[in-house]
């Protein structure tokens, strides 16, 4: 039988209703034919408390318990969702992390899979069960620990099951019905798109965008598995929700795919550091260090031999970077005047594939920006998107006048 990974998240199982009608969803698929391999997050908000508990219980707490408590939220959907099928009369059984096994790394509630053996999932399909209820989010370490894979891990548990059982598609049921051309919530225009490349997905996802897991949209371009976005809340047809998939089988599209923005963001410059060989990597080792994921980076130009380097980060990492380089300007590794942190920009950036054969996005999107009164404080691009921070209080403003001076609105 051909196989179908179905992904449900945790506003999609959040009651036992929505679980009944994830089910339906599940048994129209088995009516197909398909063998299908469900995999499900926490009930919305138990993650979150379930991690309370573990602050309140521990502040210094061992990352081993930590997995083993925060864990426990997708097995109690896993056998609610097995139960809710047994009532339909459709073979099916849960499944926790260990079982399976999904294999991963020790980096406890960061873990990362390296393998997913299908034999004992195939072995009860062969016995005639047709659904497979797969607690996403877990695994287990080469210690035999229970391990997680940090935040919106259920969704690169599917792909990778996807992957690794070679499935036809892999559908992400989540609350809302596809990928826009940017957040509907600013843009009333923003228009739902039916097919978005791999590497648009891949860049909008790391830019902000919070519909796919970024991790698991590199697992799907790796392993060439199409991914379906589509809302557990609306009727579904085979052509709903949003197609992610390789360039080649998107027959049009524009050369802009989407606005992506990013509110929590910080500019951090270093004043007056050395110009020298080896700063660079002086100033961002310690960084790379302290866990502060570091984006944009500019460097001024060098003045007797002094130059201005900034960048950007979270605004929840500002206080570790200030640290890392506190740390090394006392070290004697670099020597700088001062580090002025600006906490008020936010990160505005516009994506797609058709940037590579046509030119002027770049030049347009600075004119708009500028139309409006927007000053640019840091510019970085790539092959196929082109970011810039902006004062926060200009964010929804660009966000809007970008999208409709690149026509977003309509249809390639």
């Amino acid at each position: 039988m051909p196989t179908l990974v179905m992904k449900f998240g945790g506003t999609s199982v959040a009651t036992l209703d929505r679980i009944r009608r994830a089910a339906k969803r599940v048994g129209v698929e088995v009516a197909k034919g398909y063998d299908v391999i469900v995999i499900v997050s926490a009930m919305s908000g138990k993650t979150n408390e379930l991690v309370g508990w573990v602050n309140e219980t521990s502040p210094l707490f061992d990352a081993r318990e930590y997995d083993a408590v925060v864990s426990s939220g997708e097995n109690v959907t896993a056998g609610l969702m097995a139960l809710t099928l047994q009532e339909m009369d459709i073979p099916a059984r849960s499944w926790q992390g260990w079982q399976v096994p999904v294999m991963t790394t020790s980096a406890h509630s960061a873990a990362r899979i390296e393998d997913i053996p299908p034999e004992n999932i195939n072995e009860k399909f062969a016995e005639g069960m047709k659904v497979a209820v797969v607690a996403g989010f877990q695994g287990v370490s080469p210690e035999g620990r229970i391990t997680t894979l940090g935040r919106g891990g259920s969704d690169t548990t599917a792909v990778a099951f996807a992957a690794a059982f070679d499935a036809e598609r892999c559908d992400i049921y989540t609350d809302v019905d596809g990928v826009y051309t940017t957040d509907p919530r600013i843009c009333a225009d923003a228009r739902k798109l039916d097919r978005i490349a791999f590497e648009e997905m891949l860049e909008l996802a790391s830019l902000g965008a919070k519909v796919l897991q970024t991790r698991s949209v590199e697992l799907a371009m790796r392993y060439k598995v199409k991914l379906r976005v589509l809302s557990s809340f609306e009727e579904q047809s085979d052509e709903a929700g949003t197609l992610v998939c390789d360039e080649e089988d998107i027959m049009e599209s524009n050369v802009v795919a989407g606005v992506a923005y990013s509110r929590d963001e910080a500019k951090m410059t270093l004043v007056s550091v050395a110009d020298r060989p080896g700063i660079a990597a002086a100033i961002f080792s310690p960084l790379s260090e302290a866990g502060v994921n570091v984006d944009m980076i500019v460097q001024n130009i060098s003045d007797d031999g002094r130059t201005d380097m900034t960048f950007s980060c979270p605004t929840d990492q500002v206080a570790r970077a200030e640290k890392a380089m506190e740390e090394a300007k006392t070290r004697g590794d670099i020597n700088f005047h001062d580090l002025v942190a600006d906490q008020a920009v936010a990160k505005i950036s516009v994506v797609g594939i058709g940037m590579r054969s046509h030119t002027g996005v770049a030049a347009k999107m600075f004119r708009v920006l500028s139309a409006e009164g927007i000053n640019i404080k840091v510019i970085t691009t790539s092959e196929i998107k082109i970011s810039v921070l902006v004062e926060r209080k200009y964010m929804e403003l660009a966000v809007q006048a970008l999208h409709e001076a690149f026509e977003l609105e309509k249809a390639a």
